[in-house]
């Protein structure tokens, strides 16, 4: 064979690989995230993305019992991060989550929030029992771990059965301060940094003091079921990493992990 021939074939051999791998679908990383985590983690992702070309992260927020209730059905998920040890506890009882993958990576704090523009004085939690307050915007404790904390502050500051017909329940704590944010409701029980987040639209009237609810602890951990364990583990010690934190801090997250 003539030695112009060999190398012809070479280069299309060559650029028949580079054509095949240009080809090649992204591999996907599935992430179920409390939906409290949305702007952090979208950040992290894209970082993720940066250092692993190829490699696509796919989010999915929401509730955290509902997104536990996914997995449960058999979701295809990667990795679960939950806003309550309550849901990732419910997980690994369930034989969801891969042994010693678990990780407490943040913290955060529970307040109360109302509009810019209210005109009703609130300065306290105890504050919701004035007849001026009608409407209280609350995550649905069934799934969304902010309601039970919001229920455990209640139950603390002992205006429960005072409040109980103000409560408009929500599907996750997002919608709560979507309600707060268009003055749908006098006041609703969110996390600081999702206060943060809408900081234009909604306020901070009090912060619940840590003995009212149980510790606000986000832990994170490897889907049982995953193919992409690697890929899995490698998201997490980003979460975890140095730069993890910084862009948790950012969010107003206290950051926590190895």
């Amino acid at each position: 064979m003539a030695k112009s021939t060999i190398i012809a074939l070479i280069v299309i051999t060559a650029l028949f690989v580079r054509s095949a791998a240009l080809a090649e679908p992204p591999k996907e990383l599935t992430v179920s995230a409390a939906i409290s985590l949305k702007n952090a983690f979208e950040e992290i992702g894209r970082i993720y993305e940066a250092r692993n070309r190829g490699t696509k992260v796919v989010f999915n927020f929401g509730a955290s019992g509902d997104l536990m209730r996914q997995i449960e059905g058999g979701a295809p998920v990667d990795v679960f991060a939950s806003a309550a040890q309550k849901d990732m506890d419910d997980a690994d009882k369930k034989g969801l989550i891969r042994p010693g993958s678990r990780v407490n990576f943040s913290a955060n704090s529970v307040v109360l929030t109302v509009p810019v523009g209210t005109k009703i004085e609130i300065t306290s939690f105890e504050d919701l029992k004035s007849a001026n307050i009608k409407k209280i915007a609350v995550g649905n404790p069934k799934t969304v771990p902010a309601g039970r904390y919001a229920e455990d502050v209640f139950s603390y500051y002992k205006i429960t059965d005072t409040i109980k017909d103000k409560l408009i329940y929500t599907e996750n704590v997002r919608q709560v301060l979507d309600y707060v944010a268009r003055g749908e409701v006098d006041a609703g029980v969110v996390y600081s940094t999702d206060a943060k987040v809408r900081a234009k639209e909604v306020k901070i009237a009090a912060t619940a003091p840590e003995a009212s609810h149980k510790p606000v602890v986000y832990p994170i951990a490897v889907v049982k079921a995953t193919g992409n364990v690697k890929t899995a583990d490698e998201f997490i010690l980003l979460v975890v990493s140095p730069d993890g934190k910084a862009i948790l801090e950012k969010y107003g997250f206290k950051a926590m992990g190895k």
